[in-house]
This record gives C-alpha cells, structure tokens and sequence, in this order.
C-alpha cells in the first residue's frame, strides 16, 4: 500500500466519520477527495453520534483501498513484464492449466534441435530430451498430418495434469504454440513391452516372473484409472506399444490421447464413437458404442495374450485369425503346449502360465459383464507371480491337466470371432 497515492471517495453518499488512519495517509502525501458525501464526518468528534455508520464506512472504504491496490499492482506488473504472446490458435478451446507449459523454442533446446529420434508413429515422432540439464525426457512432437488432432492432444494434457500414479507415465509438460503441438513425457530406458516381446531390443526374452510383474503393474495403472479418478476414466487404446519400462523394468501406462471419462451421477457407461486398435478392440463396444471400464479388461486380456503366446494380434495366415480366437481354438483341442513362448523354452513355471491364460481368456470374455475388473485380475495375477515364484517344475508335469478340462474350461463361449 505505500505505493498507493490517490483515493477518489467524491459522490458516494458516504455516512460516519472518516477512519483516522486516512489523515495519518494524508501526511505523507495521500492525496484524498470526499466531495459529494454530506453526511461523512472527517471530524472524531461525530464518532459517538454515528457509531453504526463505523463498520459500512471502514468497509466501503477498505474495498475502495484494496480496489485500488490491486489497480497499481497490475499496472506495476505490467511495466516490468511484456505483454505474453497468445500462443493458442483462436478456435481452439483453452487448456485448464498453463502450467508444465514451454515454448516451441525451448523444446527446440531441450531436445538439441530434435536430434536424436527415439520412435514415430502416426502421430509424429518421438525425440530424446533433457530436463535441466539432468533429467532425461522423451518428446512427442506430433506432425500436422497426424491423426491425433488437437482435441486428442488437449485430453491427454489435461488428464495427466490430474492423475499420478507410479504405473503412469508422467507428463513433465506441453507445448501448444502456433500449431507446433509437443508432449514432453519421463523417458523410459527400457522402450515398449511390445519390443522387448518381438526380440526388437536384442538381448535375452524376457523372463515369465517379468512378465507376470509387468502385467500386474498395467492392471495397477488401469484400476486406478476405473476407480482411484474421479470422474473415472477409461483408456481405450491398451496395447502393448503403449506400456512402456523404466530402468528397472517397471510398467508405465502411456498414450491417453483416447481416454474418455465418466460423467457424475453413477452411470455405468458412455455411448461414444468408437475408437482404439483393430484387434485389442472390445466388440461389444464396436458393436454397440456403449464404452465402460470392461473395454480396458477386454484390451489387457488381449495384452495378457501377447505376453503368454508372442503371438500376432491378427495373423491372416493362422487357422483362426484373432489370438483369442487362436488361443480358445488350441485349448479346446488340447494342444496347450503350443500356445506358449517359444523363446521362453521351458524357463517357466506351467502352472502359473496356464492360471495366466485363464484370466487372459476371461477378460476377453465377448460379454462384458461376464469379464472380471481391474481388481479382481490384480489379485489373480498375483496368485500367478506366487506359482512363478514356487519351485520350477519341467513342462511334462503338466499332464496332470487333462485335454478333457482345458477343453470344458475354454469352451468357444470365450472365443470371439476374427474381425
């Protein structure tokens, strides 16, 4: 307030005396105008004679004060700082937070000019950063042929502006500026799930017990986006490209372009367009757009395939072209020993395996309301880490699971058909 020179009270048909510390202000060069107020008092002696006028004139008065203090401080502000540039198109509707936002030309820096690619996809490519010098980044910079508009864009920011959780991948922060749109993401050493399936990153395939640890931390990240956000969110485009590991190895859901909440009020779903990837798509929602949480079980369950068989989502050579479809078909025969990584040889538990294709397939049930939730696979899962972990026993022993049980337990009910 000592910057605060000028009070206009003129013309408020103000009542009571004038608060004292306005004379004291006076002094040191305050300059006061009250014309217009012919029942306002600047003499104490009217104190006793309108002291139920104190409190309104205090209050008016403070409200003109800190109007006033604010007015200085803006325009103070302003003389030191220029004038931000807008750097959102004018049709686009404003993102919530501006914070963890940089400029293009700092994700320029960051990144050494874009020099080292880390993937591209149909949005754009992904680049190498640094973070203060220290921290390693992984830059999403889509193109502008990209089919991930700007709506898709401004999801995923506002989303992982609100969520945290150790199986998400983190947002470090975004850009938007003049139609250069940029995702600014942790890095993840390790890559995707999906490389590390195919043999694509080299090195020995990934051990069972990893597996089962990395599909227990994708199920963490999905049960907290179904029950711990509130709204609740559904991700729509679980796949094994979009799990990504950190230097230990550990499970980061990514890719939240697609994710759509819930409204309050406790529905059960949202009849939305369809969206996702051919093959870890539920058909229930293809066929009847009403998306709710089991569209991510129907997509894990896919996932969860993948990390048993190192098998192609869809294969048109294959006697049935969908791997669920596949899987069901080989159990029904009997033919279980078939199904399995061959990279892993016999470096597995089978009893563990075989509990982990149970869950597979009942995930991918073609009724949603027959397919566990989040929770529930969680807590099967890692009865399937503690098998892992139990004392390693040869592939023959699982004779003691007959055809005739496998083929009662998989029936073609858990079977979809090859789209």
């Amino acid at each position: 307030m000592k910057s605060l020179s000028v009070i206009n009270l003129n013309w408020n048909d103000l009542t009571g005396p004038l608060p004292k510390i306005f004379h004291d202000r006076e002094k040191n060069g305050l300059k006061l105008t009250v014309q217009g107020n012919p029942k306002l008092c600047d003499d104490a002696l009217c104190k006793n004679n309108n002291q139920k006028y104190v409190l309104p004139v205090v209050a008016s008065a403070a409200s003109v004060v800190i109007i006033v203090a604010v007015l200085i401080v803006i325009l103070v502000f302003k003389k030191k700082k220029p004038t931000e540039v807008q750097r959102e198109l004018p049709t686009r509707e404003s993102i919530v937070t501006q914070t963890k936002r940089f400029t293009y030309s700092e994700v320029a820096t960051l990144t050494d000019n874009f020099e080292r690619v880390l993937g591209e996809g149909g949005f754009g490519v992904v680049y190498h950063g640094s973070f203060n010098g220290a921290q390693p980044i992984a830059v999403k910079l889509l193109s502008q042929s990209s089919v991930q508009g700007y709506k898709e864009f401004k999801a995923e920011v506002e989303l992982l502006l609100r969520v945290h959780h150790v199986n998400l991948v983190s947002l470090v922060g975004y850009c938007d500026e003049e139609g250069h749109l940029a995702l600014l993401y942790e890095y993840a050493p390790n890559g995707d799930l999906k490389q590390h399936l195919s043999g694509e990153r080299g090195g020995s395939p990934l051990k069972w017990s990893s597996r089962v640890n990395i599909a227990i931390e994708t199920a963490q990240g999905l049960e907290y986006l179904h029950t711990g956000c509130k709204p609740p969110m559904v991700h729509r485009d679980v796949k094994t490209t979009n799990i990504l590991l950190d230097e230990h190895f550990q499970a980061k859901l990514a890719d939240f372009g697609l994710s759509r909440s819930f409204p309050s009020g406790g529905e059960t779903h949202v009849s939305t367009a369809v969206a996702g990837t051919p093959g870890y798509l539920d058909p229930e929602y293809y066929r009847t757009n009403r998306l709710n949480e089991k569209s991510d079980v129907y997509s894990f369950g896919i996932v969860l395939l993948e990390m048993v068989t190192n098998r192609p989502v869809i294969q048109q050579n294959r006697e049935r072209q969908h791997i669920a479809a596949w899987v069901g078909h080989m159990l029904t025969k009997g033919d279980i020993e078939n199904i399995v990584d061959p990279r892993l040889g016999k470096d597995y538990e089978p009893t563990s395996v075989w509990k982990a294709l149970e869950i597979a397939m009942s995930c991918v049930n073609p009724s949603s309301e027959k397919r566990p939730n989040m929770s529930q696979v969680i807590n099967e899962l890692k009865d399937c880490l503690t098998l892992c972990n139990s004392t390693q026993v040869g592939i023959g022993d699982m004779g003691s699971k007959s055809s005739a049980e496998f083929s009662t337990r998989f029936s073609a009910e858990v079977s979809p058909n090859a789209r």
